[in-house]
């Protein structure tokens, strides 16, 4: 999944030539790292909708949540460094 989300942001930084800061380009990095997140979340609900019993599907959809609540947290987090960075300058 590492490997995934490294891969991502590697693509968000040689297609994103629209951001014109470093602050912008943090956000955008953590944004596309952030969707990743939540495609793979998507996919795991996806998953737990399939699933043979009532007990993996509700694990499932815990791990799923649980990646939800990281795609917010590495948005959230891109949004504190940008922002971090345009007071700094």
């Amino acid at each position: 999944m590492a490997k995934f989300i490294a891969i991502a942001g590697f693509a968000a930084l040689t297609a994103c030539g629209g951001a014109d800061t470093p602050a912008e380009n943090v956000e955008e990095q953590a944004d596309v790292q952030a969707d990743a997140i939540e495609n793979q979340a998507d996919m795991v609900d996806d998953q737990a909708d399939m699933a043979a019993n009532e007990m993996g599907e509700d694990a499932l959809e815990n791990q799923a949540d649980a990646l939800e609540n990281r795609a917010d947290a590495v948005r959230e987090s891109g949004e504190a460094r940008s922002d971090a960075m345009e007071e700094a300058r």
